[in-house]
């Protein structure tokens, strides 16, 4: 069964996620390019292209797997901006921000994984 991920309000979530987390990562000290700035921006990418092949999948049970690998991708998000937020490498605010709307986009594919189990 597929799915037309550009019409899954979650993933545009996600997409615009994405965007803020670059944007974020762009103010952090340039010697975590290769650290803490990659491993963001990796597993925030990760969301939306995840939930995109899995939409693409053949059954229901292929899409829960990959918006389950998704939501594990936002905890790495999650934890990684606590982390930035203890190195205080960008405003407080900023970071609650993110955290929140990371909540929120967990809330969005938790409830998606709940439909689709119980199709």
């Amino acid at each position: 069964m597929k799915h037309n991920f550009r019409e899954l309000k979650v993933w545009a979530r996600a997409m615009d996620f994405v965007t803020d987390i670059y944007s974020l990562t762009q103010k952090f000290p340039k010697e975590e390019l290769f650290g803490l700035t990659s491993q963001l921006r990796r597993a925030a990418t990760s969301i939306p292209l995840n939930i995109a092949e899995g939409s693409g999948g053949s059954s229901n049970a292929e899409f829960i797997r990959f918006l389950e690998i998704a939501r594990r991708s936002l905890y790495e998000v999650m934890t990684a901006l606590e982390v930035a937020k203890r190195l205080k490498y960008a405003a407080p605010d900023e970071i609650e921000r993110l955290l929140k709307e990371a909540d929120e986009i967990a809330a969005m594919i938790s409830g998606l994984l709940k439909s689709l189990k119980q199709a």
